[in-house]
């Protein structure tokens, strides 16, 4: 009789310690099984979206070829526009969006659309690009104001760049900008700084830039 009251004792503690603490181990297992199942709905939402967003990437190069090929077919230039806006309004921030907001970039300069240039590359500085395509993005803004005539804003935002992994181009840029306002001296110590931080054995392009600059100062 003492086992069985033993027993009895151990199944009255065991509803007991149910109804006291039943109830929140079933709301934790709930939220345990809920905060899986919306990981893994997030994780296939997220892949949905990528790959709409390369559709869309992928159609938007298509219609660039054929918008800035020879037949400068109109229709597909209208179309990468318009899936532009698309990325842009439903994949913010995302790798897709930024890209072919630098390609769009890119056709508005080949058509000397210079300020719809720069609202394209200002949409990517400001929509969580990676440090490489931030600096990319701000070189190119640099060029076309430069090519704008605004030389002096041109190498303050130069100079407002990150210069981490990007000494060569942003010197060699600078030396560029400096030798358009025929500053000969301070463009030839950027080309040097640019020279001195490559690590390939040759520049090319940096020593004919360096050599012409020593034959019209000579």
């Amino acid at each position: 009789m003492a086992e069985l009251r033993t027993e009895e004792e151990q199944v009255q503690a065991l509803k007991a310690w149910w109804d006291e603490n039943g109830k929140s181990l079933l709301l934790g297992i709930a939220v345990a099984l809920a905060a899986v199942m919306g990981w893994k709905a997030w994780q296939q939402q997220e892949s949905v979206q990528a790959e709409n967003a390369s559709i869309l990437y992928q159609n938007l190069l298509d219609s660039v070829v054929g918008a800035i090929g020879p037949q400068q077919d109109e229709a597909k230039l209208a179309t990468a526009n318009h899936l532009n806006g698309q990325l842009k309004a439903d994949y913010e921030g995302s790798a897709y969006a930024n890209y072919a907001a630098l390609i769009m970039a890119r056709v508005a300069v080949d058509q000397n659309e210079l300020d719809k240039a720069l609202v394209e590359l200002d949409w990517v500085l400001a929509n969580q690009p990676t440090e490489s395509m931030y600096a990319l993005a701000s070189m190119r803004k640099v060029k076309i104001i430069a090519a704008q005539g605004d030389l002096d804003k041109a190498l303050s935002l130069v100079d407002a760049i990150p210069v981490a992994g990007y000494k060569v181009s942003l010197n060699e840029l600078k030396g560029d900008l400096f030798l358009a306002k025929g500053e000969k001296s301070k463009a030839r110590a950027a080309y040097k700084m640019a020279l001195d931080a490559t690590d390939s054995a040759s520049r090319p392009l940096l020593d004919m830039k360096l050599n012409d600059l020593a034959v019209t100062e000579g």
